[in-house]
């Protein structure tokens, strides 16, 4: 028999034997639930994709393109948040339960108790906070530039080049602390009834558990959704619900109750 590694984080049981294999088991099964409710996954897309091309809309008429950068960078912070609807379809397909677009925006409000709204808010405040952090950044570089933020020109100087290097060195740390925090908890809040410490908590332990992989997960997921940006934000439309419904079944395979 193989033995299944396995660490108790009440009130769950979180293991400690991901594979490469279950990376590529979840986006299979993420695929299969986009197929089989597209317009959920659409719809959800959807929402990035305009916030996206609204922005870039916005900042080309500001003469302000290349903050489009910092900004961008910082969506896959919020994409956790809006994949809770996608974390809904999965399960309720999973448990052979009816789809309505009632049950699945409902999942947004949680169970109630105002959780997945309290994890909802940390998300937009770290963006937030990326946005200014990314500002403070800009400012330093592009003082040594000497160029505005009206022209990508910026990026190819050596100040902006070492703005991308130093920003990018920090967003990757900040969203990997996002990351650590949200890829289990926000699929553990729509499908049990616990507080969100707990599951941050739960989160923390399952990339403590399982570092390579999820750190691999990660690296896929940022790539992924950074070329799907490329084509004016639309490879979002198929990539975002691919990858939600894909971390919900990473989340399934993760994560047990306490004891089983």
């Amino acid at each position: 028999m193989v033995k299944v590694e396995e660490a108790q984080v009440a009130p769950a049981t979180v293991a400690s034997d991901l594979t490469i294999g279950d990376l590529r088991a979840a986006l299979a099964a993420g695929w299969r639930d986009f197929r089989a409710y597209p317009a959920f996954g659409l719809f959800f897309a959807a929402i990035f994709v305009i916030a996206g091309m609204f922005l870039y809309f916005a900042l080309f008429n500001r003469g302000e393109i290349a903050w489009l950068v910092p900004a961008a960078a910082g969506f896959p912070i919020l994409a956790p948040f809006v994949a809770v609807g996608l974390y809904e379809v999965s399960r309720r397909r999973e448990a052979g339960l009816p789809m309505s677009w009632g049950a699945i925006l409902g999942a947004l409000r949680g169970r109630g108790d105002d959780q997945i709204l309290s994890m909802g808010a940390i998300v937009f405040v770290a963006f937030g906070f990326w946005l200014i952090v990314a500002h403070g950044i800009f400012a330093i570089f592009l003082a040594q530039s000497g160029i505005g933020s009206e022209s990508l020109e910026l990026f190819r100087t050596g100040a902006g080049i070492m703005m991308l290097v130093v920003g990018g060195i920090v967003g990757a740390l900040m969203a990997l602390a996002f990351y650590s925090i949200t890829v289990v908890s926000l699929p553990m809040l729509v499908d049990r009834d616990v507080d969100f410490i707990t599951a941050i908590i739960v989160s923390l332990a399952t990339v403590r558990s399982n570092t390579f992989v999820l750190l691999v997960w990660a690296v896929f997921i940022a790539v992924a959704l950074f070329v799907a940006m490329l084509p004016l934000f639309l490879g979002l439309l198929v990539v975002l619900p691919v990858l939600g419904h894909a971390t919900w079944h990473l989340f399934r395979r993760s994560v047990s109750d306490a004891g089983t």
